[in-house]
């Protein structure tokens, strides 16, 4: 069933493309110019289209917000191409953590022990950050003073890769400690 519309109230759905309003579609009376080649200060919007037009550019509102708004005379495509591109910059220094999980039991073995010590030390050498928790079953909870030393122990043979971000702490029937690697120099 569709949705009940009051007449005059649909607007249609901005699309992409229209982030900015450009030439035309700006309605306001003034607008505040700014960029290169042209001189800065506020304008009335059809005397600053007509100093875009002469320049074969366009009129770009940048910040709509502002009180007048703020436009600039550019090539639309150019700058739509150049915000791309800036976009896609940013996401790619973006660094996505990786959290590696490492089980224990409150009475798990040296060798075991060892084994998953060897495991989060190339995690940490990876970069990535080592989620190591004792978890108990049944009845194993009145064993928690025990995952407390296994912990104590798994952090201080890390310390030199990592540190931990909180001190161990019992969620329910696991004791979690979460260990963050030291930045590379």
């Amino acid at each position: 069933m569709a949705k009940n519309l009051r007449r005059g109230s649909y607007r249609p759905p901005v699309r992409k493309e229209d982030e900015h309003r450009i030439n035309e579609r700006i309605r306001v009376p003034e607008i505040r110019l700014v960029g290169d080649n042209v001189e800065q200060g506020v304008f009335e919007t059809a005397k600053a289209l007509q100093i875009a037009r002469e320049q074969n550019l366009d009129l770009v509102e940048i910040v709509p917000n502002s009180n007048p708004p703020v436009c600039r005379i550019v090539d639309y495509s150019k700058f739509k191409y150049e915000l791309k591109k800036k976009q896609k910059e940013l996401k790619a220094k973006q660094t996505k953590t990786v959290i590696k999980e490492i089980r224990f039991g409150p009475q798990t073995d040296d060798h075991d022990f060892d084994f998953k010590l060897k495991h989060a030390e190339n995690f940490m050498k990876e970069g990535s950050k080592v989620k190591a928790y004792v978890q108990f079953i049944g009845r194993q909870i009145v064993f928690k003073n025990q995952g407390f030393e296994l912990l104590e122990r798994f952090v201080k043979a890390l310390e030199d890769l990592g540190k931990p971000e909180a001190p161990p702490k019992l969620e329910g029937k696991r004791l979690i400690v979460i260990l963050a690697p030291k930045p590379k120099k």
